[in-house]
């Protein structure tokens, strides 16, 4: 069960930018999370490490208010990173960010191109 499980349903409506235009977080750089939502070891975060970002961007909106969600979320980014971040959400709070946030179920990840599918080799093939 993850933290969001926990927290009221009601909480994601009030609490996301009313659309992406909302997120105005950095592209790079530093960001300096408030204590508040940091946890150990991660108070701060490079913006250009994605793991870390994934990481940061899944706690703000888990756990952050509105304005913290639109000071240190990218719209940019959150978009690439949503594939990857929704399959870690309860689906309440999943759903509430992709109708607020404008963020498709079916966003391709990060370096796949949309409707590429991954070179499959032949069966029986050992490469």
């Amino acid at each position: 069960m993850s933290l969001a499980d926990l927290l009221p349903r009601a909480w994601p409506a009030g609490r996301l930018p009313g659309g992406p235009g909302g997120l105005r977080g950095p592209a790079s750089g530093v960001i300096l999370l408030p204590r508040h939502l940091s946890l150990p070891g991660m108070r701060e975060c490079d913006v250009s490490d994605d793991r870390a970002r994934r990481a940061a961007y899944g706690l703000l909106l888990a756990q952050g208010s509105r304005s913290d969600i639109a000071r240190f979320v990218n719209g940019g980014l959150l978009r690439r990173d949503w594939p990857l971040i929704r399959g870690t959400m309860s689906p309440w709070l999943r759903r509430a960010c992709e109708r607020r946030l404008g963020l498709a179920a079916g966003d391709q990840p990060a370096g796949d191109p949309p409707g590429r599918q991954p070179a499959r080799r032949p069966r029986g093939s050992r490469e």
